[in-house]
């Protein structure tokens, strides 16, 4: 039986656009853009703060020295500054917190940078969760076991438990082998609660 509800944060819980944080930022150059997305968000280096062997600190010379002078300060200021003010996803904090209403352990399991708690934390929703789990933190990644087995004993949850959700097909499958149920999530809040219910999920409210 499904006692805890797990989720993903990026395009689960909140917005994770590069196309949007660039459009607030005031970039406008297409090849800007271009360059941008593909040397920063699509970088190695964030792979790699992903996976705690770089901050952002350590990552900004080497994704700075692929950008001509002109856009460095603006390369600077994203890296530092794309998730702020975040935005949620729209019906997933009534979601989650109907869930925690219905009984459910409410978890967050990660890919994120070191910097994650500056921004999660002051989100509302944030209170709701019993606890969280970021990679850089664990020096590992979704979709690897060992964050997911991690996870269960951190939180001395039982895998066949947890249900855990995420918009990245690969990182369902890590949970699944693992002993977790899952969910992928699409964007829509409605349809998640639809599957939640078709999964045995009751909620409150």
């Amino acid at each position: 039986m499904i006692q805890n509800i797990v989720f993903d944060m990026g395009q689960v819980m909140i917005r994770f656009d590069p196309e949007m944080f660039m459009d607030r930022a005031g970039i406008e150059d297409p090849k800007d853009r271009k360059m941008i997305l593909n040397e920063m968000f699509k970088s190695v280096e964030w792979a790699q703060m992903d996976e705690g062997v770089l901050t952002e600190e350590t990552a900004e010379p080497s994704i700075l020295t692929r950008f001509p002078e002109r856009m460095r300060k603006t390369v600077h200021d994203l890296l530092y500054n794309w998730a702020f003010p975040r935005e949620m996803i729209p019906g997933m904090e009534d979601l989650v917190s109907r869930l925690k209403t219905a009984g459910y352990g409410i978890w967050l399991l990660s890919n994120a940078s070191m910097m994650q708690p500056l921004y999660w934390n002051k989100l509302p929703v944030s209170r709701l969760f019993d606890g969280t789990m970021i990679s850089a933190e664990e020096k590992t990644v979704k979709p690897c076991p060992e964050i997911y087995r991690r996870f269960t004993e951190r939180f001395s949850l039982q895998p066949e438990e947890c249900l855990f959700i995420d918009d990245a097909p690969i990182n369902v499958a890590g949970a699944i082998a693992c002993g977790w149920k899952g969910i992928v999530f699409h964007g829509d809040a409605d349809e998640l609660e639809e599957k939640l219910l078709s999964a045995g999920v009751r909620f409150n409210g």
